[in-house]
This record gives C-alpha cells, structure tokens and sequence, in this order.
C-alpha cells in the first residue's frame, strides 16, 4: 500500500533515480510547483517550454516508477519583479490548465514582500479566481517569513472569492501555522535545511496544533535539499510514537483531501504493480 504523498517537490531538478528512492520509500504521488530556474528567464517562450517539460516529460519519468505526478502553474516570486513579463506568464497559463495531471495555480507568494510581487501575485489569484483553480502560496524565507505571511493572508482574506478550503499556504513554521489555520487554510511544513524546517521541527509543529489540514513535504530541488524527507518525518513520528493513523492523516490522506478538490486529480490503486515490483527487487538485493 502506498506510504505518503509529497506534495511540493521540484522533480525537474532531480536526477531520475530519485524517483526509484522515493518508490521504494512508498511514494505514491508528488506535485510539482513551478518554480525559479536557478536563473530569471527572459521570456513568455521560455516558461511555455517550462510548462512543456511540467505537463509532459515528468509525468512520464515518473510513471517508470509508478509515482503518480502532477504540476502547478505560476511566474514564481523571484521573477515577479519584472511585471511586464509576469502578465505575459500568466496571460499564456490558460493554454495548460485543462492538461491532465495540472492541479491549479502555484507555487505563487512573496519572496522580499515588494510591490511588484504583490501585485503579480494578486494578479495570479485574479486568475486561479476566474479559472476556479486550487492555489499553492509560497511563504518566504527566514526573517520576512512572518510579514510576508500575514501580507498574503490579508490578500487572500481581502478578496471575497477566495475560499480558503481550496488554499494551501506553504513553508509554515512554528510562528506562522497558526495564523493560516486559524484563518481556515491548508498548511504545508516544509522538510528543507537551513531556510525551513526539519522533520524534527515538523513533528513539534504537529504536537502544537495536532492534524488537522496539514501536511509536510520536500521542496526537493537545485539546492541541499531531500527527496526523502518525508520518510524522515514519518520515521520521527513513529520514534515519539504517535499512532499510525495520526502518520497516515499528515502524509497521506490530508493531501488526498486536499487535492481532490481538483477535478483533474486522478485516484491510484493500493498495490501498484510497478511499486511493488521495485520494492521486491529491493528486497531480494538485500538478501
């Protein structure tokens, strides 16, 4: 049976055997934000490319393993500040949102809390709005995580079409979780080095605010960062001992809640043939 779901990891920066780790790991499904390059790009091109290789070529990578992938859609935070660009992003969007497996509008936020940003990300609610798309908000880094927080819930919450069901507020950490939940949002922790969270960290998370919508992932991408998080997490939970069911609830069935709000969110059966036949061959290496 499939073990947990990773819900924000940026596969197009992982090699392919990272996949066969997660497959072994139990990974049933990850979703894939859109996110920065490592660089800005320069052109509306150059992100309809991008957008090719989210909807196309990692969904089949995947399926190799018999992991389950999906995409966000955005012009992320980093390169908000060129507004002219952004518009052009967001106007091209429309052409992949009916694309199987592409699950609304994400990973959208703030990065320095500037105007721009705050106004491409208005715009890219704007959208998801008038598309009756989920969202994923990218909350930002270290020391403007809390402003930057608050600034994007006091958007969202401004804005009277917005349900904060269909919103998953990423990168929350022991100073901003409450904030969201209390304002009726989904939360992600994210299990990153040095800028977000550790699975340690996420499990005292849990213990403060217990299991209700939330959920934890890698954010796996260029930089020190593990596709294996998330069995990290579960294998401190189960060290503090908490019970399978509350595991289950954070790394598994709260993302399927979450993500079958989706129409385009497709179910998997129990027993996935190419899972388990990873896991046999894995096992026989041992003996």
């Amino acid at each position: 049976m499939p073990e947990y779901v990773d819900p924000h990891i940026h596969m197009i920066s992982r090699v392919t055997d990272d996949y066969q780790r997660m497959a072994y790991a139990g990974c049933a499904a990850v979703t894939e934000p859109a996110f920065w390059a490592g660089f800005d790009r320069g052109t509306v091109e150059g992100f309809r490319d991008y957008f090719r290789h989210l909807t196309e070529v990692e969904p089949k990578r995947a399926a190799l393993f018999g992991i389950r992938h999906y995409s966000w859609l955005c012009i992320n935070a980093k390169e908000a500040e060129n507004v002219e660009l952004s518009r052009g992003v967001i106007a091209m969007i429309p052409e992949f949102l009916d694309r199987p497996g592409v699950l609304g509008i994400g990973e959208i936020g703030l990065n320095k809390n500037t105007r721009n940003e705050a106004t491409i990300f208005q715009e890219h609610v704007d959208l998801a709005m008038k598309t009756n798309e989920l969202m994923l908000i990218h909350t930002p880094h270290l020391e403007d995580k809390y402003k930057g927080t608050r600034m994007i819930i006091d958007m969202l919450k401004n804005d009277k079409r917005v349900k904060p069901e269909r919103v998953l507020i990423d990168h929350v950490e022991e100073h901003t979780v409450r904030h969201a939940l209390d304002n009726g949002f989904w939360c992600g922790m994210t299990l990153y080095p040095t800028t977000k969270c550790t699975p340690a960290r996420a499990v005292d998370i849990i213990e403060m605010v217990g299991t209700e919508r939330i959920m934890a992932n890698s954010a796996g991408d260029w930089g020190k960062s593990d596709p294996l998080a998330v069995p990290e997490m579960i294998q401190e939970m189960k060290r503090r001992g908490h019970p399978e069911s509350a595991i289950r609830k954070v790394v598994y069935e709260n993302p399927l809640a979450f993500f079958r709000q989706c129409a385009r969110w497709e179910e998997w059966t129990d027993g996935d043939e190419v899972v388990n036949a990873l896991k046999r061959k894995k096992e026989k290496t041992r003996a």
